[in-house]
């Protein structure tokens, strides 16, 4: 038996060694899926002598797909790599596809040094369209218009197509803008990042010999993280694979937690009927958790209906107890888990923080236990916080690499044509712009012409000149230095170090943001010159967030359930464990949505790999808000005998959820004699407060979610509560 097949459990050999035909791996939380899906592609190569240039395997983020490429490496390939060809590839959905483009999208009308808009360029372009129409921003928000646009685009529904679904006044107005926004993107030789998959497919479709040769180049497809694929990248998949079916995919529909960014679950549950031959693979060893984390997470996640039934299972029998903590308030529930760190660490010599992980719903729930953890001392690191790459000073020098590399990027241009300020104002800038609109020109083509261009004077042009003559000289040095030396020449060329260099705290601190780029740019070092650039600001553009996770920080790492997917820690503490606030308000009246939030607790529930924390609080000051919520109802799934309680019982839980929605009404005696059937799951409407639905009845009392956000979740006694059913 080959080596690659040591230490492997049946299950995973049983993955790892399927050869050709369409496969479904459905892997649970901690089962190894990484490391069966590494082990097929080494065995593919070292067993079956495929190819490594045959091979693709996609991922979602860049860390994990340099984690995957590194162990396929040690596993197979070692000293063997005598060129590209000889390395599978392997990379991020967009990082594949921006790769497939850049050799391929002149096919589309575009050069192939396009740039790749980033959130803010996005909302610079769209600013300016809107301004250009007539569209008040205040009426219409350009971050919700671009929002519309990015769901369309994951559905690969272009402008054309999108009208058809206009059905309100927004929405009419997203049809209006959306074509203009394609066009100012093509005009400036841009793409966003939705429009990388959304090219790639139409590339495909409407060229058929470029996919013939991309399905030759990929006979073997692997798909990690299934279930959090959108309509884009299955139909990007679907034809990739048409040709030899053999297309391997790897997921847990009970991980799916991103519908709201375009996933869908269908796409999993759906495979079958895709690939009616397709052999299907359970991994349900969990090498992560305790016996006792794992039967409290099958707990919770058994009560959704649309998934596939499977029930995680380890050899690390018993564990401790659950520890499930009610809390007065925020700060109380803070103070406990900054306690809890603390205890921990008594008497260790060098404490190891970076053990202990606090998970919430929204990012506003940190704030409260990063000032409790400031109180005590204890070191912490936020995920999700303000990122390095958004930082005004980083984004201004890689607008001004970004330039270098592609003239044609107004939106790059427009960041930086007056930082540092060059007597380049807003009258000179609307110039430009108007006459750059009305001939149908990029702004730095417009700028060529200065001359031509009405309302601007001699001292104008003069500016406008110099501007370009630094451009083109710098433009001039690419083709000679590495992306770092390029920094390094940005930053002194266009005085922007001169400006930061003015003795202040913070300017000193911003050049070593910017010292921080020139270490990160000179990792590619070894590439050509102009090369290096450009692979550069393409993987920056293609970082995530939980790329930034540094795990050599010795720190409690914050972080919302959403960046944890993919992460373990051996103490988890859960926070925020009420109704309204995890599972979101949002999420009250929408089956779909309550299975999504449901999903979203398993997944925090399964990070855990030895002591878990479950934490709620009597009343909570949320977005300047007080409540006092229910505890969540999914503390009621997880069975008593699991769990550690601080208040005298566990019984104070919620104990009917609103998945018994569909069940017989239970009948509720009132106290006045007369019988009224009330079920869990009853759609009410209260002559205040509106319409709502009934999440729990205890002795006669009501927990009603009303769907009206400010009033939120109410505890109603239902013999004096005015309530209809509806």
């Amino acid at each position: 038996m080959s080596h690659i097949l040591d230490k492997l459990n049946d299950k995973q050999i049983e993955a790892v060694t399927h050869f050709t035909g369409p496969m479904l791996v459905i892997a649970g939380a901690g089962s190894g899926k990484t490391s069966a899906l590494t082990h097929r592609i080494a065995w593919l190569i070292e067993e079956k002598k495929v190819s490594p240039w045959n091979i693709l395997a996609v991922t979602f983020t860049n860390k994990a797909a340099n984690e995957m490429k590194e162990r396929v490496l040690k596993l197979v390939i070692g000293d063997k790599i005598t060129d590209e060809n000889s390395i599978p590839t392997i990379g991020t959905f967009h990082s594949v596809c921006v790769r497939i483009l850049r050799k391929n999208i002149h096919n589309l009308d575009f050069e192939n040094s396009f740039a790749i808009y980033d959130t803010a360029d996005q909302q610079i372009l769209m600013k300016r369209i809107m301004d250009h129409m007539g569209l008040d921003s205040k009426r219409i928000n350009p971050k919700a218009v671009l929002s519309h646009i990015s769901n369309a685009k994951n559905q690969l529904i272009g402008p054309e197509e999108y009208r058809s679904y206009a059905n309100d006044y927004f929405s009419e107005k997203v049809a209006e803008i959306y074509p203009v926004y394609q066009k100012s993107l093509r005009q400036n030789n841009a793409l966003d990042f939705d429009d990388i998959i959304m090219q790639t497919v139409e590339l495909f479709q409407k060229f058929p010999d470029v996919l013939d040769k991309y399905q030759e180049k990929f006979k073997f497809i692997s798909v990690d993280e299934y279930q959090d694929t959108n309509h884009a990248q299955y139909i990007l998949i679907k034809l990739l694979a048409e040709k030899y079916r053999n297309v391997c995919v790897i997921g847990d529909v009970d991980q799916s937690i991103y519908s709201w960014r375009g996933a869908t679950i269908k796409n999993i549950l759906d495979f079958e009927k895709d690939y009616p031959e397709a052999k299907i693979v359970a991994m349900e060893q969990n090498y992560r958790s305790t016996e006792l984390i794992l039967q409290a997470a099958n707990g919770v996640i058994e009560k959704n209906k649309n998934r596939r039934e499977k029930n995680l299972w380890t050899k690390r029998e018993g564990g401790e107890k659950i520890k499930h903590w009610l809390a007065d308030n925020e700060r109380h529930e803070a103070e406990m888990i900054a306690q809890a760190v603390s205890n921990q660490m008594i008497g260790s010599e060098y404490p190891n923080y970076n053990d202990f992980v606090v998970l919430y719903r929204t990012n506003a729930q940190s704030r409260v236990v990063e000032e409790i953890f400031l109180k005590y001392g204890i070191p912490y690191k936020i995920i999700g916080g303000l990122k390095f790459y958004e930082r005004k000073e980083i984004k201004d020098i890689i607008a001004y690499l970004r330039l270098i590399q592609n003239q044609n990027d107004s939106v790059s241009l427009m960041r930086i044509i007056n930082t540092p300020t060059r007597k380049i104002g807003a009258k000179t800038i609307e110039a430009i712009r108007d006459f750059s609109l009305k001939n149908n020109l990029s702004m730095f083509n417009s700028m060529l012409l200065a001359n031509d261009i009405p309302d601007l004077n001699g001292a104008k042009s003069e500016a406008i000149d110099k501007f370009i003559k630094l451009i083109k000289e710098l433009q001039k040095l690419n083709k000679e230095f590495s992306a770092s030396e390029m920094v390094k020449h940005v930053i002194d060329s266009t005085g922007y170090k001169k400006m930061l260099d003015d003795g202040s705290v913070e300017g000193e601190a911003r050049l070593e943001n910017i010292r921080e780029l020139i270490s990160v740019a000179q990792k590619y070092e070894k590439l050509e010159p102009g090369t290096s650039l450009s692979v550069f600001l393409e993987e920056i553009s293609l970082i995530a967030d939980i790329d930034n996770l540094d795990q050599q920080d010795n720190a409690v790492t914050l972080m919302t359930v959403h960046s944890a997917k993919g992460l373990e820690f051996p103490i988890v503490f859960i926070a925020g464990l009420e109704e309204g606030v995890f599972p979101h308000s949002r999420s009250m009246l929408d089956r779909e949505e309550l299975e999504e939030e449901r999903r979203l607790m398993y997944v925090a529930m399964t990070r855990c790999m030895d002591c878990l924390y479950l934490l709620h609080a009597r009343n909570r000051t949320l977005y300047g808000e007080s409540r006092a919520n229910a505890p969540s109802q999914f503390l009621a799934d997880i069975p008593n005998e699991l769990v550690e309680a601080n208040f005298g019982g566990h019984g104070i839980r919620v104990h009917i959820s609103v998945n018994d929605i569909g069940d017989i009404p239970v009948p509720i005696e009132l106290e006045n004699g007369v019988d009224i059937e009330f079920g869990v799951g009853d759609r009410i409407k209260h002559n205040t407060f509106g319409e709502g639905i009934v999440v729990a009845i205890t002795g006669g009392v009501a927990t009603i979610a009303f769907q009206d956000s400010k009033v939120g979740v109410k505890k109603l006694a239902l013999s004096i509560a005015p309530l209809n059913k509806i």
